[in-house]
């Protein structure tokens, strides 16, 4: 066997592994997500303080302190929940898409060659 044939065969098995490792991934964060969302629904919860908020007053050397809305800061960490998942989802999902295929073309490229 001439050493073409052999960085041939290596390549194809590197890059099927490195599809099929994408894909694995991309699979592992998908469940990761399903499970945050439905069973350990308290998994993504960040409690956080909310941070007071100054305004200048009137005569422009005090300023006042306003404490936020309890409501705001709710529909905050409500937002920036669904963001996140949304963009963990995507994420994982492109994985898949790009992993998948990988593995599967190079697969069938080692198997025609064995």
């Amino acid at each position: 066997m001439s050493a073409i044939e052999w960085v041939k065969k290596i390549y194809i098995y590197l890059f099927s592994a490195i599809g099929l490792i994408i894909a694995v991934t991309g699979l592992i964060q998908l469940i990761n997500l399903g499970l945050k969302s439905w069973i350990f629904t308290k998994a993504d919860n960040y409690y956080s303080y909310p941070q007071p908020i100054s305004t200048p007053t009137a005569d422009s050397k005090s300023q006042s302190i306003i404490q936020p809305d309890q409501k705001a800061v709710d529909e905050y960490q409500q937002n920036n929940l669904v963001s996140q998942r949304q963009s963990s989802a995507s994420n994982a999902i492109a994985m898949i898409i790009v992993g998948a295929p990988l593995f599967l073309y190079h697969w069938r490229l080692a198997r025609k060659q064995s």
